[in-house]
């Protein structure tokens, strides 16, 4: 029998590199069969990550088992669209004294980027704190209005996040572990305090959505006893939703659930008429509705001991957080990064803020880039390209997630899950940062949206969160 090694060395001259590709094209140029493995050193290579992850091998077991519990906790939820009610009623702490919510980890005012500065005055003045939005500015500045991340307090919002004690919040309840969630009603497109608007229009929008809109939305819920959302989110994916940036399926659906008792719980035709029109003309109505599930699903994993799994992903603007569900409620925060996308005619990326808000509580949940493979026209709108860029980022995805969530599936995928759970660990391994579909509002405060893109949380708040969990 011929020597295995002779026969390969007489051979032509056939290779496998791995790694650094110039050599995978010199070997190609001078005639050689070469494969080329594409490949870097795990955590990018830097020592005292490679170190806590080599900590943590002996307890990967326990890890695993952990982060398994974790993701049975979040698939385990039974979320419903139950109620309505006013912040101050929900969260008591909004009436005890001039206590503002806004989104991301925490932040003090001299550090606020401009449209989260501009939500700031604007709520003071419809908050009746302070007369004019230049009186609202010096009242922030010094220190009188108490600032606080939603996440805090069981609430979250888009992009500037503001919440305030007068303003109707929609309830999430998660009627399997008990827990509630909340978020304000979506305002609409064009200029709103969510992208740092603060004129007349944008506070009278508001207070129609808080004398007319969320009243009437309240007590159709009461009459309805609620609405199941994980059925809804799973037709929304089957009818081309992400839930972050596309909402068009999902919004209609939660029209036509609301609208009959709406109807029947409207004082006069003409309040029904308005509020239903509202409803139906704002394809991002359901965002909002989406994102206090996802907080309603994820809190409950929030001291699960040993576990990896991101249990909140926040943004204000100038920072991102991070929680973990195995170490509680502590932020790990680094510099938030610029979305890169496409902007509306007039505008460019010079004119953009860095990310913000508080909706990638959905990509934590396995939601919005992390689903794009089921909402093709996204992958335009946000700048990602042709559908096989959004089948890719939900592949990628599936790298540094625990596992799919079954309940809902994505046709292009041959009816696969959704990647869900997101593992510090998987992110410092292959160095692939969460995606996160977004809006892109402008860096000065009342010009408001400016285009929709992609943004990364950035590596930096996993590695942060490694190394302390290492420690644990």
């Amino acid at each position: 029998m011929a020597d295995p090694i002779s026969a390969l060395l007489a051979g032509p001259v056939r290779a496998v590199n791995v790694g650094v590709a110039f050599f995978a094209r010199d070997l190609a140029t001078n005639g050689a069969a070469v494969v080329q493995v594409d490949w870097t050193p795990p955590a990018g290579g830097k020592p005292e990550l490679l170190a806590a992850l080599l900590k943590l091998l002996p307890l990967e077991e326990k890890i695993n088992e952990a982060n398994r519990a974790a993701l049975a906790r979040i698939l385990d939820g039974e979320p419903v669209l139950a109620g309505v009610k006013r912040a101050g009623e929900l969260i008591p702490e909004l009436d005890s004294g001039r206590l503002m919510l806004h989104a991301g980890p925490p932040i003090e005012w001299a550090r606020m980027c401009g449209p989260l500065r501009g939500a700031v005055c604007g709520a003071i003045v419809f908050e009746g704190w302070a007369a004019d939005l230049a009186a609202a500015e010096a009242l922030a500045a010094s220190g009188e209005v108490r600032l606080a991340p939603n996440h805090d307090y069981g609430a979250v919002g888009p992009m500037t996040g503001i919440t305030t004690r007068s303003q109707p919040l929609l309830i999430v309840e998660n009627r399997r572990f008990g827990n509630r969630a909340f978020c304000a009603l979506n305002e609409g497109l064009g200029k709103v305090m969510r992208f740092g608007g603060n004129d007349a229009e944008v506070l009278g929008r508001l207070a129609w959505i808080r004398d007319e809109l969320g009243p009437l939305l309240g007590k159709a819920l009461e009459l309805l006893k609620g609405i199941e959302l994980k059925p809804l989110i799973a037709r929304g994916l089957a009818m081309g939703d992400e839930m972050h940036q596309r909402n068009v399926a999902c919004s209609s659906l939660l029209v036509r659930a609301a609208a009959p008792a709406m109807a029947r719980c409207a004082t006069n035709q003409q309040s029904a008429a308005r509020c239903l029109e509202f409803m139906a003309s704002n394809d991002q109505f359901f965002l909002n509705v989406g994102m206090a599930m996802a907080k309603s699903l994820l809190d409950p994993v929030r001291g699960v001991e040993g576990s990896t799994l991101v249990s909140a992903m926040a943004r204000n603007g100038t920072d991102f957080g991070i929680r973990v569900a195995g170490l509680g409620e502590r932020w790990f925060t680094a510099p938030v990064e610029m979305p890169r996308g496409l902007y509306f005619p007039g505008f460019s990326a010079a004119d953009a803020n860095p990310d913000i808000g508080d909706s990638a509580i959905l990509e934590t949940i396995g939601l919005g880039a992390f689903a794009m493979a089921a909402a093709p026209a996204v992958a335009g709108l946000v700048g990602a390209g042709a559908f096989a860029d959004a089948l890719g980022y939900t592949r990628a995805m599936a790298e540094i997630t625990h596992g799919r969530n079954p309940y809902w599936t994505i046709a292009a995928l041959d009816s696969a899950g959704v990647p869900t759970g997101i593992d510090i660990r998987r992110v410092i391994e292959s160095g692939v940062a969460p995606a996160i579909n977004t809006g892109i509002a402008h860096r000065r405060a009342g010009v408001g949206q400016v285009g929709a893109g992609i943004a990364r949380a950035p590596l930096a708040c996993f590695e942060r969160a490694l190394a302390s969990f290492a420690e644990a």
